[in-house]
């Protein structure tokens, strides 16, 4: 239910995806869908700076938040409207978040690592039942230690998209299932209703808000290899297919 219950022996020969709906995963997923040459997800300001070090400074962007504010000296903030094609296009990104990048790191312990969102839950899901792996974690951020119903939300509207038959679920995906068909006609509204929903609600951010809601606009499932992100799908095919969260265990 948050990243703080990561075990990360646990995750050896597993795949891990990580939800942070709110906005991390969302705002990666776009960055690498529009085009930037390489994106690396920092799970500090010093990760950061240290990645900053091995690259080009002409041509790497800086984004991200800490504690919901915009880093000073930064050139972009968390969100995915700031990322669009002509500004991210062939350049190297380094973006860092108060929880959801740390929970990247959270789960390097896991064989593959993945990243979620509404925007690609259908095809994390179509992903997760093509790739045979034999257990999977759907982790979610969460805010400062606490339980966030965005990235529960996430979890369990990947879970509505899988072929569920053959895998075994433990308590946390068996209520995620049962949240999302309770939820699943109506994740709008829901999203609305959770504490960082009403904070676009209420800061006319509706925007931003409708683009984290459209479920399953991308095609793009990103995986974290080497401290960057790529296309998941590019370990099959050299030509990519696609365009652009609580620790939940289940076994295969």
């Amino acid at each position: 239910m948050t990243r703080q219950e990561i075990v990360p022996e646990r995750l050896s020969g597993a795949t891990a995806v990580i939800f942070d709906v709110f906005m991390a995963t969302t705002t990666l997923l776009t960055i690498l869908e529009n085009g930037a040459r390489d994106v690396y997800p920092a799970s500090s300001l010093e990760e950061a700076d240290e990645v900053m070090g091995r690259l080009d400074a002409a041509s790497v962007l800086r984004g991200g938040e800490q504690d919901a504010a915009r880093i000073e000296g930064y050139d972009y903030g968390p969100f995915p409207e700031e990322y669009v094609p002509e500004v991210v296009r062939d350049k190297d990104v380094i973006f860092v978040t108060t929880n959801g990048t740390r929970a990247i790191a959270d789960v390097a312990a896991a064989d593959t690592v993945l990243l979620g969102a509404l925007r690609n839950a259908r095809a994390v899901a179509h992903h997760l039942e093509a790739s045979g792996t034999d257990s999977i974690y759907l982790v979610c951020a969460g805010a400062g230690g606490r339980f966030n119903l965005e990235d529960f939300l996430g979890a369990a509207t990947v879970l509505s998209c899988m072929d569920v038959d053959g895998f075994e679920f433990n308590d946390g995906a068996r209520l995620a299932l049962d949240f999302a068909e309770r939820h699943g006609e109506n994740i709008y509204e829901t999203l609305r209703q959770c504490r960082a929903g009403r904070w676009f609600v209420d800061n006319d951010r509706m925007d931003a808000f409708d683009f984290v809601a459209d479920v399953g606009a991308s095609k793009l499932v990103p995986e974290v290899a080497g401290g960057k992100l790529r296309r998941a799908d590019e370990r099959e095919s050299p030509t990519p297919l696609g365009v652009s969260d609580a620790s939940q265990e289940g076994t295969r």
